[in-house]
């Protein structure tokens, strides 16, 4: 293990902001995150876990340790008729292991290809494309436990896992995730319950086919984060109860809406934000993309200052028309390495 001080992170996060840490070091295996953890408790300096740099926003100097995740590996670690258990390091790109469990046959991940990210990111938030979330197919989440400093196992059960949740986000300085176990399916099982996707699909009723229209689908509305850096879809779409929901459809009956199996109704994020005359605006060096208003994108060397002036303008401007408060998905770090609101 190799700490190194004032190291760039500006190709490490995918909104390409300029951002410096005091100090940074990769972990390749998972006996080398207790050594960081004593260093930077020796050194007196908070932690930071990076990933594939694609849902956080980073100020210009952090003075902490950065642990970048690298852990790579997939392992099968058994299976039946029906599924295979397979065992994904933090450090795998997700959307190389989308396409790998597809040439293996195995299935339930194809409606998340393309998503940005590692594996080890992916139930932090527990991403979710097209009506599947990953949390339906991971079986338990291995992690070291910075409170009772031991590896441990966290079935999916007990991950609290719901619309771009997890325990993960309810206790952020607590785990470190090393690898994730997922219980994938062998005979393939489409979920086609959005309009645009299913129309795609056509005919050819196949896992394959299912992916290719996933990530063709994604590639003509999102920005490819190495021409037009970006954290993805940047707000969640608000989640409303039947009442709020009722009140808003009076004024505004055609809003892209999903109930949800709770009574509540989801709405779409990017169709308030376009609404609001945000979709291909910009404010400064920042903007909201001209094919999907939901993707912030950093146009010319953006600053977080930049960042946040524009995401809460697109706040103030929906809040403004419709009377709902969209909430940013990217977790915001201080200059200190931790978490902190998006409302301070």
């Amino acid at each position: 293990m190799q700490v190194k001080q004032q190291v760039q992170l500006q190709h490490l996060n995918t909104l390409n902001l300029d951002v410096i840490a005091s100090h940074y070091v990769q972990i390749n295996q998972s006996s080398e995150i207790v050594e960081a953890l004593a260093f930077a408790e020796q050194e007196h300096l908070n932690v930071l876990i990076l990933s594939g740099g694609s849902n956080l926003l980073l100020p210009q100097h952090i003075r902490a340790l950065v642990i970048h995740l690298n852990i790579q590996g997939i392992t099968v670690l058994g299976e039946d008729d029906q599924t295979v258990t397979v065992k994904v390091g933090a450090g795998q790109v997700w959307h190389d292991f989308v396409l790998y469990s597809t040439k293996q046959n195995w299935f339930g991940l194809q409606n998340l290809a393309l998503i940005p990210g590692l594996v080890g990111a992916s139930p932090v938030q527990n991403i979710g494309a097209y009506g599947v979330e990953v949390g339906e197919f991971i079986e338990s989440v291995q992690v070291y436990d910075r409170e009772l400093k031991q590896f441990d196992t966290i079935a999916a059960c007990d991950c609290h896992f719901s619309y771009r949740h997890s325990i993960f986000k309810d206790y952020p300085q607590r785990y470190i995730i090393v690898s994730v176990i997922f219980r994938l399916l062998k005979h393939a099982e489409l979920k086609l319950s959005y309009g645009d996707l299913k129309q795609a699909v056509g005919d050819e009723l196949t896992a394959e086919n299912l992916q290719n229209q996933v990530i063709h689908i994604r590639q003509s509305k999102l920005p490819d984060p190495k021409e037009f850096p970006n954290v993805g879809s940047f707000f969640k779409n608000p989640i409303l109860t039947q009442v709020e929901f009722d009140k808003i459809t009076q004024q505004f009956p055609n809003i892209p809406h999903y109930p949800q199996s709770n009574s509540s109704v989801k709405v779409a994020a990017g169709w308030l934000i376009d609404q609001a005359g945000w979709k291909g605006k910009r404010l400064g060096p920042v903007g909201m993309f001209h094919k999907q208003a939901l993707v912030l994108v950093n146009y010319s060397d953006a600053t977080l200052v930049d960042v946040q002036h524009t995401y809460q303008a697109v706040q103030n401007e929906v809040k403004h028309k419709f009377g709902i408060q969209l909430e940013p998905e990217p977790v915001l770090y201080s200059e200190h390495g931790l978490i902190q609101s998006h409302q301070s």
